[in-house]
């Protein structure tokens, strides 16, 4: 017992380590998620406003004027009064919000994609020579195009710029003659204190922008990066790093893939100390648990098993009174088999006896019906009880294959049946019937289609079918009849209209001399949808009532698909 207690308090401790595991490190992905997914949110707002903005700047007139004219001296004086709103801002001693949607910069680009200098450079946004060399490109672009430029002359951290390129296309031909390029504040999460939330900067060139960590944690977040980049796809991914001595989890993105500009990376860095730390308390606290549950189960192992030893015995007692019983059950199972066995041969001999007595009946009535000089109503009278023996001899047919189906002894021949002509057959009957009421019958079946089986057994079911859509329709109703394959099965489907089957009878239609509708002018004895689900499964298949509500009742059985080698052969006989 104590083993046992051993055992599993060392497998709760297991798994409850586990779990605790896991759920630290979900947590910590869905709360990182979060995060970078809001900061994605309003870094997606922010670039469609700047692109609004810099696509109406290069749609005005006065700059296609300079530059088509070629008067470039004309063109940056021009773009003063143009772009006076987008510059707002900049001047000297001006605060820069961090997330103001004001431009730094602008510069324009010759037809060879070089830059086209300024007169003056403090109106357009001072930029050193290395940054100003950067917004060149090899040539001009045909849509927006987004990169960054990292300016290192004004501080010591350097200043990361955010540039975007729009083509400026002529008003006459329609061809790139230029590009405008305006550099502005990139959004990043800035954190200067010794926080535990998200910080964000940005990887260009070999270079990282991360002013929320020391220098020596950026070279060191650069090297980590610089070989997980070179290994990847360039797709976006995230990777554990170690900065200062503390585990922090990185997460990088392109942010121009396909752009004319280097590629840029956004940089995540996201520190796991504080969730390392409470999943270490909780091992702690999980562990102290177990060993004061262990103790527990000890005291508490040695109390039960001073008390179950008594018990034992009275165990042993009550399992051989319990074989005693079963072998008892077993000795009344086979006794009630065979009964079962006996019921079944004498529903067969039953059957066979009652049968002579029966044609012995009809013929007598034949004879009566053939003689002259009876009043009329004593034919009527005699045509309905001959009527009911055929009737009788229905009901004994039925409860004679009844029977051999439950004593197991009835088997089929399987060869292939064409149940597409089977059907047609029927339905001529059923048209051919005197009394068959004005319904109509719709087909939906292929040219041939054929199931494995034998053939009366297969015709028996779809008469019981097609005879119960005949008798509980409706006067002007319809019957459909579909059949469709199925992989390896044949789907047939007979629906009609017609008062539905009650819910409560739904359950009950399938047994025997069950009757599903009340309607007395309606002849039948209920064994016709038992006898065809039992010869349906005995084909391999079954019988299911699909639906019965809204004037409508439909039926689905299922047949095995012939095998090609057995139609082939029956074909050619």
């Amino acid at each position: 017992m104590m083993l046992v207690v051993l055992v599993l308090t060392a497998l709760a401790l297991y798994f409850a380590q586990r779990n605790v595991t896991t759920t630290a490190e979900r947590d910590l992905r869905e709360n990182f998620q979060a995060e970078i997914s809001s900061l994605h949110k309003v870094q997606a707002l922010r670039n469609s406003a700047l692109t609004e903005r810099c696509r109406e700047l290069v749609l005005k007139p006065r700059l296609h004027a300079a530059l088509e004219d070629n008067a470039l001296d004309l063109l940056y004086p021009t773009a003063k009064d143009e772009l006076r709103d987008l510059m707002e801002g900049v001047a000297p001693g001006k605060g820069e919000g961090a997330n103001s949607l004001q431009a730094r910069f602008y510069r324009f680009l010759s037809g060879s994609g070089a830059i086209i200098p300024p007169p003056n450079p403090t109106e357009v946004g001072q930029l050193s020579r290395e940054a100003e060399a950067q917004l060149a490109l090899k040539r001009l672009p045909d849509t927006q195009q987004i990169g960054y430029v990292l300016e290192t002359a004004d501080t010591i951290d350097g200043t990361m710029n955010e540039v975007m390129a729009l083509p400026i296309l002529s008003t006459e031909t329609g061809e790139v003659i230029s590009a405008l390029v305006v550099g502005f504040k990139p959004y990043e999460v800035v954190d200067k204190s010794e926080g535990t939330g998200l910080k964000s900067g940005i990887w260009v060139n070999g270079r990282l922008h991360l002013p929320s960590l020391p220098k020596s944690a950026q070279r060191k977040i650069e090297d980590d990066f610089a070989q997980a980049v070179s290994k990847a796809d360039g797709a976006q991914n995230s990777l554990n790093v170690t900065v200062n001595g503390a585990p922090e989890l990185l997460f990088y993105k392109p942010l121009n893939p396909g752009s004319l500009f280097p590629p840029a990376y956004e940089i995540c860095v996201y520190p796991l100390a504080n969730s390392i730390a409470q999943q270490r308390r909780l091992s702690w606290q999980i562990g102290g648990a177990g060993a004061l549950l262990l103790l527990l189960g000890f005291v508490a192992s040695h109390f039960i098993a001073a008390r179950l030893s008594v018990p034992v015995e009275k165990l042993a007692v009550d399992s051989e009174k319990n074989r005693a019983h079963w072998r008892e059950a077993e000795a009344a199972l086979a006794s009630t088999s065979e009964e079962l066995e006996r019921s079944a041969r004498y529903s067969a001999d039953a059957s066979h006896q009652l049968k002579s007595p029966v044609t012995v009946l009809r013929a007598g009535l034949d004879n009566l019906l053939n003689r002259e000089g009876f009043k009329p109503e004593v034919y009527h009278e005699l045509s309905g009880l001959l009527h009911q023996t055929y009737r009788l001899t229905g009901v004994i047919d039925d409860l004679l294959l009844l029977s051999r189906l439950d004593a197991g002894h009835l088997q089929i021949d399987s060869k292939p049946v064409n149940l597409s002509q089977l059907i047609n057959e029927w339905i001529d009957d059923l048209n051919a019937l005197p009394d068959s009421p004005e319904i109509k019958i719709e087909q939906e079946l292929p040219a041939e289609i054929f199931v494995a089986g034998e053939k009366r057994y297969t015709s028996l079911i779809v008469q019981n079918l097609l005879e119960n859509a005949r008798k509980y329709n409706r006067l002007g109703g319809c019957i459909r009849v579909a059949a469709r394959r199925d992989n390896a099965e044949v789907v047939l489907t007979v629906g009609n209209t017609g008062r539905p089957i009650a819910q409560t009878a739904q359950q009950h239609i399938f047994e025997r001399f069950h009757r599903g509708a009340p309607v007395s002018n309606i002849s039948g004895h209920g064994l016709g949808l038992n006898l065809a689900r039992e010869l349906a499964r005995l084909h391999g298949g079954d019988l299911r009532l699909l639906r019965s509500d809204n004037d409508w009742t439909e039926f689905e059985v299922r047949f095995r698909v012939a095998r090609p080698s057995l139609r082939r052969a029956a074909e050619v006989v």
